[in-house]
């Protein structure tokens, strides 16, 4: 089924041809067997798409969020996750916008090349959560070369990465006029930093989202490893953060699009009293809310898209597209479950493994609440809740 804005057809060509060498019964074995898609993601590297958008002058396409974002829809409509590997697309334009050149030369040709995995971006605490400006991992300079320590939590991908973007605090909270100032980000080599101050755990969920919980105990990280200036991190992180809710917004929507195929090619053949589950109205109708509100979701997102591109403001449009795409991926998911019945839990219908994964984005990388508290105060001008 087509959607009604497919824009970029021959890029999504392109990503669907390299996603028919790896179909559902491949994300279905390593579901199976909590694992990583290492094929699938070494193959997306050696074709470049998780290099979109590095700028040409680096080795990259230089395209921008709008085809990253086609490129992750893509992969989820097509029955894979792209929680895999979209760290590095969002994770980019922190690099990108606040790197020096001196970095930027550094890293992105090797990434381009497939050499190097940007993949993890280390902010979330345990006692912090959504607060981020509670966080307390702390980076304090020490000649040329900041020593960390603290802990993160809910950061994924960091064994199947080699670099990791991360925020800590080197001034702290009592003494920074506003509570964003005193953070900073930093590259963080994970080849070096693994076993030599920093331990990763993994954390065994409901998703197979290879994420971990990190304790860093006196890492010492290289003073040009910092990005932007100092104090700055927040104001840098949240350039990314708009980039990944807008690609997680494009993943919920291949989600949706999956989900919306499935459960109507299957109430069309499936026959209940001798008429097609489909003909029923109490059917019908949840299809196609759940596509009426995959459509809106779409639109919003390359609203969000352009903006980033454009380099204009677009935290409110990012947030709005990140929580329209997860309630409609979710409604989808829920009457594409529904509707099959039984064979719904069934592992070799894939539904229920689709189904968990776009539950998360109900909760992260951003709660639906969050985002309507951005909302409510800085759309509609409302006093702030927190």
């Amino acid at each position: 089924m087509a959607a009604q804005d497919d824009r970029h057809p021959e890029l999504r060509e392109a990503v669907r041809a390299l996603c028919r060498a790896y179909p559902d019964a491949y994300f279905r074995e390593v579901d199976a067997r909590r694992g990583y898609p290492d094929e699938f993601v070494a193959a997306l590297t050696r074709a470049g798409w998780l290099a979109a958008m590095i700028p040409a002058e680096y080795g990259g396409p230089g395209l921008g969020l709008t085809e990253a974002s086609v490129i992750m829809e893509e992969i989820n409509r097509c029955g894979g996750n792209a929680g895999a590997c979209h760290g590095q697309m969002y994770n980019m334009g922190t690099l990108l916008r606040h790197g020096s050149d001196a970095q930027k030369r550094r890293y992105l040709p090797p990434i381009a090349a497939g050499e190097l995995r940007l993949q993890s971006m280390g902010v979330t605490e345990p006692a912090a959560g959504s607060d981020t400006t509670k966080i307390r991992t702390t980076a304090v300079r020490k000649g040329d070369r900041y020593v960390v320590n603290g802990q993160k939590v809910w950061i994924s991908r960091v064994l199947h990465s080699d670099l990791m973007i991360l925020l800590a605090r080197t001034t702290p909270l009592p003494d920074v006029a506003r509570k964003s100032d005193g953070m900073s980000v930093f590259i963080v080599d994970l080849r070096d930093a693994i076993g030599h101050g920093l331990t990763v755990q993994p954390i065994a969920n409901m998703v197979n989202h290879e994420t971990a919980e990190l304790f860093f105990e006196n890492l010492e990280i290289p003073a040009e490893n910092l990005i932007g200036a100092e104090g700055q991190g927040f104001r840098y992180i949240l350039d990314g953060l708009n980039a990944e809710r807008t690609l997680i917004a494009a993943e919920c929507i291949g989600d949706g699009y999956w989900f919306i195929d499935r459960v109507t090619a299957y109430v069309k053949d499936r026959e209940v009293f001798g008429r097609p589950l489909g003909q029923n109205q109490g059917v019908q109708f949840p299809i196609a809310e759940a596509h009426i509100e995959v459509e809106a979701a779409n639109l919003m997102r390359f609203d969000a898209c352009r903006r980033f591109d454009a380099h204009e403001p677009c935290g409110a449009q990012a947030n709005m597209a990140k929580y329209l795409a997860a309630k409609a991926s979710w409604e989808a998911a829920n009457a594409c479950l529904q509707f099959h019945g039984g064979m719904g839990f069934a592992h070799e219908y894939d539904v229920e493994r689709k189904f968990r994964e776009t539950r998360l984005y109900q909760v992260a990388p951003v709660s639906t609440n969050m985002i309507l508290a951005y909302v409510a105060e800085h759309v509609l001008g409302l006093p702030r809740s927190f």
